[in-house]
């Protein structure tokens, strides 16, 4: 944001895993599930985990190595989403903070950004109580280009009919961080449970926080800032 009139924030746009909720155990679960269905060896927890941030298809070609473009792979990437969408939600829970920073900035439209599919993104949502928090939820499914490309928040930004730099991206990861740089937002990194905190702050995001619960004074102050340029 150096050397640029700094716009009022009008929106704020979350990823999902690993900022506003926890979800290792049911992703892991699911991949395992997956994993055994197809005769496949079972990944370790910390392999699973450390595949997570770019979408369902990276995360199982990270794991096993199997080519996108293989049969193989599509029968293992409907086993996985279809056992995801029964069963995914019982373990996952909210990161800290995350209901108090909602109704904090509830006066603000707020939307999610995520590379996570959309058969299991609007779900958990659901299960959570916390859909109609969002005036838009972009997924996986939505654009071609995703995270760290720009293009997610952008689709956001028309959707919700806000210049992008009025926006404010919050997310765990570089690529979170990346995306609201590319377009033009303010950037917030909150360590989240799958991406090394050193990756995230190699990402240079605006503010890194500690958690949530800081986010809303952060929003204030730079609608103070805004105010006074």
């Amino acid at each position: 944001m150096t050397g640029r009139t700094p716009a009022p924030v009008r929106g704020v746009v979350f990823d999902l895993d690993g900022t506003l909720v926890d979800s290792r155990a049911d992703i892991v679960a699911s991949c395992r599930y997956a994993l055994g269905a197809h005769g496949l060896p079972i990944a370790a927890e910390a392999t699973i985990v450390g595949a997570v941030g770019d979408g369902a298809r990276r995360l199982l070609g990270r794991v096993t190595g199997l080519p996108e473009d293989a049969p193989a792979f599509s029968r293992l990437l409907a086993t996985y989403l279809e056992y995801y969408a029964a069963h995914g939600y019982a373990r996952t829970v909210f990161m800290p903070e995350t209901v108090r920073a909602l109704d904090a900035l509830a006066h603000l439209p707020l939307a999610i950004a995520t590379n996570k599919p959309r058969a299991t993104t609007h779900p958990l949502l659901a299960h959570l109580g916390i859909a109609d928090r969002f005036a838009v939820v972009v997924t996986g499914d939505d654009f071609t280009r995703h995270k760290p490309d720009p293009k997610p928040l952008l689709g956001v930004a028309e959707r919700l009919g806000i210049e992008p730099r009025a926006l404010v991206m919050v997310g765990d990861g570089p690529q979170d961080v990346l995306c609201g740089r590319g377009a033009g937002a303010r950037t917030v990194g909150i360590p989240g449970c799958f991406i090394p905190r050193e990756r995230l702050l190699a990402a240079a995001p605006d503010v890194l926080l500690r958690d949530l619960g800081e986010l809303p004074e952060v929003v204030r102050t730079w609608q103070h800032q805004a105010t006074r340029a």
